[in-house]
């Protein structure tokens, strides 16, 4: 049965199973009301946030993480989350519960059977309680955990929206879905199965649904994390990408259905405000107070002092499968040498499988005042931003990325590959016209790499003046458009599109 509709005022129901900040007083990462593994956490709470300040009748759907939320076991709320409370009702804020997920301390585990049985209670409880007391206009889901609840919208007559922040999805017979509590027999004929379901009775017991697939497919329309890697999926550009859930974007692509929108960087992350820096600055003081952010960089590392070296940054995991740090390796000793009479320094503060390497070419070549490897540290990290010159993301996929994005407000310029969210984000440096924010090269390979770090010394070589003039513009128009307002806004965007009337109505209007 079809909901009546809000014409004045449409109620939005944004289902996330993570969560940062919220509006001003409900706390954020750093405070008691967080559940983050990616920046799925972010973009929930920036969206819930500009609604709210909007004026917009939102409403948020969560599992109550007790444990990270810093509630105890007596059910007793701590004073942080009864500010939240008071900033966003009670009546607004619907946590889902299920002892399942009452004592996790991070949002997902190690283990698929664990994570489908939190998954299906979270839906459980959104599906039988919160969806009938919201009473919603539009349905907000993000991610495979909320995969079923846009053909439970979809049977209701509500349009949804589904968002997919990644590709990972898990698998689960409507058995085992009903098992849960979740009646799927209402709504079973808009989930997307392993292969096509011949009745209900048949499909039951032996046929998977699979629940990032049925999100995209029962939805009235889609987005990912960019546009370019959203247009990547439809021309099937991806081996990792699944072909089922490959061709159901494309039909809902073509269909006029889909877009892709850019995540945007921590609201900590700002070098005017980040209490990791040993200098804050500005567009107005940025060159003196990245060279003493440097030097505090270089000593912390081991790197010879000299604030004049120009200093590349590796910020992201170290995975060969995705993000290019073998290019690096392949290439670090020839760079080092090549630029010695520069002084050209390389940091890397990050975990993962290629450190070792890294380490081994350091040992091997005796790099240790020129090349600096370390594990993974927050505040270093927002150092090694403020102190870098430049930043290397040579991925062979990136959906979105947030590093380069970050670094260009810190001024720091990236050194990216042409793919997913790097191509629309990182542009190339024309000091010239005044354009660009970096350096793009397109084959994924270590001469490509070569070729963008020769453009990123050529840069290094200017001017000091006209070097400044460059990033000061780039920190100054990177800080207005790489940020949650105008994240939020894109979403926003799509919500008038669906409901096809403006989202509150005279509010909306004086804040465009």
């Amino acid at each position: 049965m079809a909901q009546k509709k809000n014409q004045t005022n449409p109620r939005i129901l944004i289902v996330t199973p993570e969560i940062t900040y919220l509006p001003d007083g409900m706390g954020n990462m750093t405070n008691k009301l967080s559940a983050k593994a990616g920046g799925l956490a972010d973009v929930s709470a920036s969206l819930v946030s500009a609604l709210y300040d909007l004026g917009a009748d939102v409403h948020v759907a969560l599992p109550h993480y007790r444990k990270m939320f810093h509630v105890d076991i007596g059910g007793f709320i701590d004073d942080e989350l009864l500010i939240y409370k008071s900033k966003l009702p009670e009546d607004r804020i619907h946590l889902a519960e299920d002892r399942i997920f009452y004592y996790q301390d991070r949002v997902y585990s190690n283990s698929d059977q664990h994570d489908l049985k939190v998954a299906l209670a979270f839906q459980r409880e959104v599906i039988n309680n919160i969806i009938p007391t919201v009473k919603p206009d539009l349905i907000h889901c993000n991610d495979w955990m909320t995969g079923l609840i846009p053909a439970e919208a979809r049977m209701l007559g509500i349009p949804s929206l589904f968002t997919f922040h990644n590709i990972h999805t898990l698998k689960a017979t409507l058995a085992t879905i009903e098992d849960r509590g979740i009646d799927a027999a209402e709504f079973w004929s808009n989930l997307f199965y392993s292969r096509p379901p011949y009745n209900y009775e048949e499909s039951r017991d032996n046929n998977l649904v699979d629940l990032l697939c049925s999100g995209i497919f029962s939805s009235h329309f889609i987005n990912t994390v960019s546009p370019t890697f959203m247009r990547e999926i439809v021309e099937n550009q991806h081996e990792f990408v699944p072909g089922n859930i490959q061709h159901e974007v494309a039909g809902k692509y073509h269909a006029g259905c889909a877009s892709g929108i850019l995540n945007s960087p921590d609201a900590s992350a700002d070098p005017e405000t980040d209490k990791y820096l040993v200098e804050n600055y500005d567009i107005t003081n940025h060159f003196e107070a990245k060279r003493a952010n440097k030097i505090y960089f270089q000593e912390r590392l081991g790197l010879e002092i000299n604030p004049d070296a120009p200093l590349f940054f590796w910020p992201s995991r170290l995975d060969p499968v995705q993000k290019g740090c073998q290019l690096v390796a392949e290439i670090l000793y020839q760079v080092v040498e090549k630029y010695r009479d520069n002084g050209l320094q390389i940091a890397f503060v990050a975990n993962g499988a290629y450190q070792q390497v890294f380490h081994d070419i350091v040992y091997q070549h005796d790099l240790y005042k020129r090349v600096g490897v370390c594990n993974f540290e927050e505040g270093l990290s927002h150092i090694g931003f403020a102190a870098s010159d430049f930043l290397f993301m040579p991925s062979l996929f990136e959906p979105c990325g947030l590093p380069q994005m970050t670094s260009v407000i810190y001024g720091s310029l990236p050194i990216a590959r042409d793919t997913g969210g790097l191509h629309d984000s990182v542009f190339h440096l024309d000091v010239e016209h005044n354009t660009g924010n970096g350096f793009l090269f397109e084959s994924y390979d270590s001469g490509g790499l070569a070729w963008a770090i020769d453009q990123a010394m050529a840069f290094h070589r200017l001017d000091e003046h006209t070097r400044g003039i460059q990033i000061g513009r780039i920190m100054e128009e990177s800080k207005k458009c790489f940020n949650h307002s105008v994240t939020a806004q894109a979403y926003i965007d799509i919500y008038q599109q669906m409901l096809h009337r403006p989202l509150v109505d005279e509010v909306f209007e004086k804040a465009k």
